[in-house]
């Protein structure tokens, strides 16, 4: 299975929620998501979505002339054009917010029959390049205290405990440990980024070799 990182879009949501309903006590609406993708400048969302075979190239093709002008017709006439629909379905996602500039990840959530593959790893890295795109210096995140797994994996990329917020998560009162990096465009930082993603890409060339899907759950690599 090949698994790959796309921008979120509204057409995305709903299965979006469905992943976030088996990884979180509270979800966010429909309208939280629609609002936070309406306000690229300062968010951005991605969804890994999954593939059995290699996914075809993104392409940048001028758009023809006369498919311009008729794609403008339906927005003349108040009717938006409809959705274009994936056929690769979604897998994991990830988003992240930019204040001055610190990124904050909000959120990372893999489908439960799909964690224990790296994926909640490939969307942290693609969170890291939204990042970077934002021009953000830092990246910061909130984790439960007992979530183990998620701390592991911030740890091996650079996170480092700064605090906690007490009673943070309102389902259960557990409190939040506070994670940061050091700069994200450090030499040294770069270089372990590359160190890690040659790991990574040879564990997802690896997945990819392995058909049908494992059915097993792994262990829960979620940050909210």
């Amino acid at each position: 299975m090949y698994y790959f990182i796309e921008p979120m879009v509204e057409s995305d949501i709903e299965q979006v929620q469905a992943i976030e309903h088996h990884s979180f006590t509270t979800a966010w609406s429909a309208n939280t998501y629609r609002h936070e993708l309406r306000h690229p400048a300062n968010s951005r969302y991605i969804v890994a979505r999954a593939s059995p075979t290699p996914p075809p190239p993104r392409t940048n093709t001028p758009v023809p002339k006369r498919r311009f002008f008729a794609s403008l017709l339906p927005a003349l006439f108040g009717s938006p054009p409809a959705p274009q629909i994936s056929p690769y379905p979604i897998v994991g996602y990830g988003g992240l917010w930019l204040s001055v500039d610190e990124g904050h990840i909000t959120t990372i959530a893999v489908a439960p029959e799909y964690r224990g593959r790296g994926i909640g790893e490939l969307a942290l890295n693609g969170l890291i390049d939204q990042a970077m795109a934002l021009n953000a210096d830092m990246l910061t995140l909130e984790v439960r205290v007992t979530n183990v797994v998620a701390q592991q994996l911030y740890l091996k990329y650079g996170f480092k405990p700064a605090g906690t917020r007490p009673r943070y998560y309102t389902d259960n009162g557990e409190d939040a440990l506070i994670m940061w990096t050091d700069s994200i465009h450090a030499v040294a930082y770069q270089e372990r980024l590359h160190r890690l993603r040659e790991r990574l890409f040879e564990r997802l060339r690896t997945e990819a070799a392995e058909l049908p899907p494992r059915p097993e759950r792994g262990p829960v690599v979620s940050a909210r």
